[in-house]
């Protein structure tokens, strides 16, 4: 079993930060890519930044500059620097990894996505 455990969210200012982070344990033999997606009332899910296992990143274009992804292999967690934050960016922010949790008898990775529970992210006016 694999689970993803988010932390950090919280109610802050327009101007302000926040750090989420999210830890991965359980059957992990490696962890491909990782990233934060968000989830505002009535819209849909959306990816907010990703980075690769190799370190390379991607960013929404509604964060750029202001947001920072950022990941520690050695404890299989992925962090998101969040500065300048404006109340469009209110929404529930998801954990998503993509871990390979074993191989075949061919020696294929057997690879699954997983997602953390939710942390909410309030920014007021």
């Amino acid at each position: 079993q694999v689970q993803l455990v988010e932390s950090g969210g919280g109610l802050v200012q327009a101007g302000g930060s926040l750090r989420l982070s999210c830890a991965a344990s359980g059957s992990i033999l490696s962890i491909n890519a990782m990233g934060w997606y968000r989830q505002a009332p009535g819209k849909q899910r959306e990816l907010v930044a990703d980075v690769t296992d190799g370190g390379s990143t991607n960013y929404a274009d509604s964060v750029k500059g202001r947001f920072t992804i950022s990941r520690d292999n050695a404890k299989n967690t992925v962090y998101l620097q969040m500065n300048s934050l404006k109340p469009e960016d209110t929404a529930v922010y998801y954990c998503n990894a993509r871990i390979v949790t074993g191989r075949t008898v061919w020696g294929t990775n057997i690879v699954n996505t997983y997602w953390g529970q939710g942390t909410q992210v309030s920014v007021s006016s």
